[in-house]
């Protein structure tokens, strides 16, 4: 499970390197796809299959889940980290997602997220007065 906030940098060959957290779980390779929000999903290839066959069950007729299914699996790239937890972003990626060289990477549960650093302090600062508001109906069974 990918859980915490990180704050690492893209070096010169636009590469991240992972938390030390989150290694063990990416070391055998890792998905790397537009996100929603303008940030980067980060799965492991066991997860991103099964994310995947819940897509393919989705009915071709929908066409809001064949536009879903075309961002995201066109943006994706599989990865596996080098001996030192380095990953590269991919350009297409970097741009999409707006990433400096300021990042902030979190856990996310089944997922870990790439954001440019300003724009997840952004995020967070806009979404941690809702958060103290959420009812039960947005997570059943939660409280």
């Amino acid at each position: 499970m990918f859980l915490g906030t990180y704050s690492p940098r893209l070096d010169e060959k636009a590469r991240l390197i992972l938390p030390a957290k989150f290694r063990a779980e990416l070391a055998d390779g890792l998905v790397l796809t537009r996100g929603q929000e303008r940030c980067l999903y980060v799965f492991s290839e066991e997860e991103f299959a099964r994310v995947h066959e819940q897509m393919r069950a989705a009915p071709l007729s929908s066409k809001q889940a064949r536009d879903y299914i075309r961002v995201f699996l066109s943006g994706a790239s599989d990865e596996v980290p080098d001996k030192q937890g380095r990953v590269t972003i991919p350009a297409a990626l970097r741009s999409y997602a707006g990433l400096g060289k300021e990042l902030a990477v979190i856990g996310a549960g089944s997922r870990a997220e790439i954001w440019d650093a300003q724009a997840w302090q952004q995020y967070l600062e806009e979404k941690e007065a809702a958060f103290s508001d959420t009812e039960e109906e947005v997570i059943p069974g939660l409280f």
